[in-house]
C-alpha cells in the first residue's frame, strides 16, 4: 500500500486509504510502505523487501501518479528489483491521471516501466471511479475499454447542449449509480471527457462500455486523494 502508516491511524479516511483498504480481503498482509504520505519518493525499500520475502504473488496499489513515481519512475535497489522477478506482482492504481498530464506520461510507457522488473504473468490494472460515488469502479480491460458494472451507467454529454452523444462521439462523462437512487450522489457530472463505444467488447464481457480521453479543457486539475 502505497501510504504512510499515520494515514491509518487518522480520524479523517481520506479517499486514498479508502481504496487501498478496500483491496484488504484479496491480501494475507498489509504493509504500508510510504514514510511520509504526501512524498512518493519516501518509499521504505526495506519494508518492500519484507512483503516480498518468501512470496510468489505481491498486490500493490497507490494512486496512479504516486505509483508513477514511487515506483515507475524510480530506481529500485539492486536487491529489491532482484527479488522482485521472481515475484508475479499485480500493481492496481485509480485516481491520478490528471497529475502525469504535465509529465507526458502515457499510459504504454506506465505500464512497461512497473512490468520492467517482475515475473512473467505480472500486470498493471486501472479502474476509473468518483469519490462521490465510492463502490462503482469502471476497469480497464486489455483491450482499451472501460467496463461499467450492471449497477451503473454511463452517459456521454455533448459540452454545450447537454444532450446525448452516440457511439464514438467525446462529450462529457455523466455516471450514474442505482445503488444510490435516495442520494444525490446517484448521477453525477464529471468534467472528464470520454466516448461510448458500440457493440460488444473484444474481451467478451457484456455491457457499457467507453474510454476515457482526458479533461475538459482548463478545468480545475484536483482529485479526491485527501477527501
Amino acid at each position: 500500500m502505497l501510504d504512510a502508516a499515520r494515514s491509518l491511524r487518522s480520524r479523517a479516511l481520506t479517499a486514498r486509504v479508502a481504496a487501498a483498504l478496500a483491496l484488504r480481503p484479496l491480501s494475507t498482509d498489509l504493509h504500508v510502505v510510504l514514510a511520509d504520505a504526501e512524498d512518493p519518493a519516501s518509499v521504505r525499500w526495506d519494508a518492500v523487501a519484507r512483503a516480498v520475502d518468501g512470496e510468489q504473488a505481491l498486490l500493490v496499489y497507490g494512486f496512479t501518479w504516486m505509483l508513477w513515481l514511487a515506483w515507475g519512475a524510480a530506481t529500485l535497489p539492486a536487491e529489491v528489483a532482484e527479488a522482485l522477478r521472481g515475484v508475479r506482482v499485480d500493481f492496481v492504481h485509480s485516481g491520478g491521471w490528471k497529475k502525469l498530464e504535465a509529465l507526458a506520461v502515457g499510459r504504454d510507457a506506465f505500464d512497461a516501466a512497473l512490468l520492467a522488473t517482475c515475473a512473467p504473468g505480472s500486470r498493471v490494472l486501472d479502474y476509473y471511479g468518483v469519490a462521490e460515488q465510492v463502490g462503482v469502479i469502471f476497469p480497464l480491460c486489455a483491450h482499451g475499454r472501460r467496463h461499467a458494472p450492471a449497477w451503473a451507467e454511463v452517459v456521454v454529454r455533448d459540452p454545450w447542449t447537454m444532450e446525448p452523444l452516440g457511439p464514438e462521439e467525446p462529450g462529457m462523462l455523466q455516471l450514474l449509480n442505482v445503488l444510490a437512487l435516495g442520494a444525490p450522489y446517484h448521477s453525477v457530472l464529471t468534467e472528464d471527457v470520454g466516448r461510448l463505444h458500440a457493440g460488444d467488447c473484444p474481451c467478451g464481457r457484456e455491457g457499457r462500455t467507453f474510454s476515457l480521453d482526458g479533461r475538459v479543457p482548463k478545468a480545475e486539475v484536483r482529485g479526491c486523494a485527501n477527501v
